[in-house]
């Protein structure tokens, strides 16, 4: 079957499959493994810790793979960020992924560029304004999702199903999407492609740690705990209070406390930049002291996509079944609905 999409033809990409930004573990290594099998790997910029080391990896990803992949630069939160920028620009890599914070800043230096632009945000108000500033596709994060919250933001299905009509550029689906049924289900509700997270998260070639992988597994998506940390409104005093600390504070303390606060953390006044870091690679019983605010439900920073993972597999494993399988049931239902 040929994945025709908007995402195929303006990635040049086999399937319109991308991988997330991972902080600290989006490694040039696992955008490799990804954009390998035909989807879209993801270089996160703020792995490389320096411009110098991001034009170093993208190199080695480039001498790894002739397919396609992006580069992430989270805005407030990746370091040397102007640096940044101009190692990709200068290594004229396949696309720039924005996220984080508003890249309006950034965005006429990224359109003169020349490079395609996707930009991820939670909201389809914001994705709209990207859209204006000149992406050339969004990511649109539902709640379903782990990560930065928006106090507007909507379930996965509902925000893709409103948007689709509002939006002209090309929309990639986010958020509890990780087997066959939810990727279709996101095409068929008006997007271009998906963004995978929990589910590359549980694959062999993740940079993870494996306790958190085991609890990938274990989890279940209709855990109480779970549910209160994705869906849930944030605590009204906790907002309100990060909300002032705005103007007080750098931009990353402020989007970590924030991010921490939409979770529910109750740790949300610890601002350790390196927090994210120590959570993705710790081990053991670390995980638990990093997740004060879980109760029982297994630890670990991941979506209700952890529904649909029963074990730790490869990340060309993970691809072709959900390319198989997705294949499978337009085959079944062409049939019982007599399609042509």
């Amino acid at each position: 079957m040929n994945w025709r999409t908007r995402l195929t033809e303006l990635l040049d990409c086999k399937y319109p499959i991308m991988e997330g930004a991972f902080a600290g573990i989006g490694t040039w290594e696992f955008a490799a493994a990804v954009s390998k099998t035909g989807a879209v790997g993801c270089l996160t910029a703020s792995t490389s810790k320096t411009p110098e080391g991001l034009r170093e990896e993208i190199q080695k990803l480039r001498k790894a793979t002739k397919n396609p992949f992006t580069v992430n630069i989270s805005i407030g939160l990746c370091p040397h960020i102007d640096g940044m920028f101009e190692a990709c620009f200068e290594e004229d890599v396949p696309a720039i992924e924005t996220a984080g914070f508003r890249p309006d800043e950034y965005a006429e230096r990224i359109n003169e560029s020349g490079i395609t632009w996707i930009h991820k945000g939670a909201t389809v108000e914001f994705c709209k304004h990207a859209e204006k500033l000149g992406a050339d596709a969004v990511v649109l994060v539902g709640l379903d999702g782990y990560g930065f919250k928006n106090i507007k933001q909507l379930p996965t299905f509902t925000s893709i199903a409103w948007a689709a009509p509002q939006l002209n550029v090309p929309i990639i689906a986010a958020g509890g999407i990780g087997d066959p049924r939810t990727f279709l289900g996101a095409l068929f509700l008006g997007a271009d492609g998906i963004y995978l997270g929990t589910a590359l998260m549980a694959t062999k070639e993740c940079p993870l740690s494996d306790k958190i992988k085991e609890n990938i597994v274990k989890a279940q998506p209709n855990h109480p705990d779970l549910i209160r940390e994705l869906l849930a409104p944030p605590i009204p005093k906790d907002f309100a209070e990060v909300l002032k600390k705005r103007d007080t504070v750098s931009l990353e303390e402020w989007l970590i406390s924030m991010e921490k606060v939409m979770l529910k953390h109750p740790d949300w006044k610890d601002v350790d930049p390196t927090y994210i870091q120590q959570l993705l690679i710790g081990r053991g019983s670390e995980i638990v002291e990093l997740f004060p605010s879980l109760g029982t439900r297994p630890k670990g920073p991941f979506s209700f996509a952890c529904g649909y993972i029963d074990r730790i597999i490869t990340v060309k494993e993970l691809i072709e079944n959900l390319v198989k399988g997705a294949e499978e049931i337009l085959k079944r239902k062409s049939e019982e609905w007599e399609l042509p």
